[in-house]
């Protein structure tokens, strides 16, 4: 009997896309999802020697008391690139493994499982997936989302949309795009028929 296919799916999206809304409907739905930026975070406030490494590139302000200091660090990363590659560098092999040892423990129950991340191109790992989905959205449209929901700045949304690849770009990468120019429900209704797709495929290659 063969071994029934386990799927590693990364979700991700530019800043103001709502990659996190899609996310969380695919949660609402019963389905493991991984938050890539909430692993940063544990692992940034827990992890005594990447507490260290971030000091020692970002000075004590970094940090308050046991917290990140999150300001602080964004206002510092998203204005220096090479801070950003330091940061990236100390972090994402932690957040790497961290992620494969949670979705090991998913797989136990589940088909498939999937990791909401924002930097899977930029970072280089999208060969780690078997799938990556982008949701896509007008740059117009995500400022205005990032301004709402976010209290973001024009020139905060700037910097961070900035700090990422081109829409187009991951358009052309991704193996399913889903545009997010209209309401939740018509988002909802993807994140639907995505798991349609993957059960699809699933059956298919069993």
């Amino acid at each position: 009997m063969t071994k029934k296919k386990k799927l590693k799916v990364a979700i991700t999206g530019s800043i103001g896309s709502g990659k996190t809304t899609f996310s969380n409907f695919l949660v609402q739905k019963g389905y493991p999802v991984i938050f890539a930026d909430d692993v940063s975070k544990e692992i940034l406030s827990k992890d005594l020697s990447v507490r260290k490494s971030v000091a020692s590139v970002f000075g004590e302000n970094a940090y308050s008391g046991d917290k990140i200091n999150k300001k602080y660090l964004a206002a510092n990363i998203f204005a220096n690139p090479d801070k950003l590659n330091k940061i990236n560098s100390i972090l994402h092999p932690r957040v790497r493994e961290k992620v494969k040892e949670l979705s090991n423990k998913y797989f136990v129950k589940n088909d498939f499982v999937f990791i909401e991340a924002a930097l899977i191109y930029e970072s280089k790992i999208e060969k780690m997936y078997d799938f990556v989905v982008l949701i896509s959205a007008d740059e117009k449209i995500r400022e205005r989302r990032s301004i709402n929901s976010k209290n973001f700045s024009r020139e905060d949304f700037k910097k961070r949309n900035d700090a990422q690849f081109n829409e187009e770009t991951k358009i052309n990468k991704a193996d399913f795009v889903f545009f997010n120019n209209n309401s939740r429900s018509d988002l909802k209704q993807k994140a639907g028929l995505l798991i349609s797709i993957l059960k699809s495929y699933i059956n298919k290659t069993d």
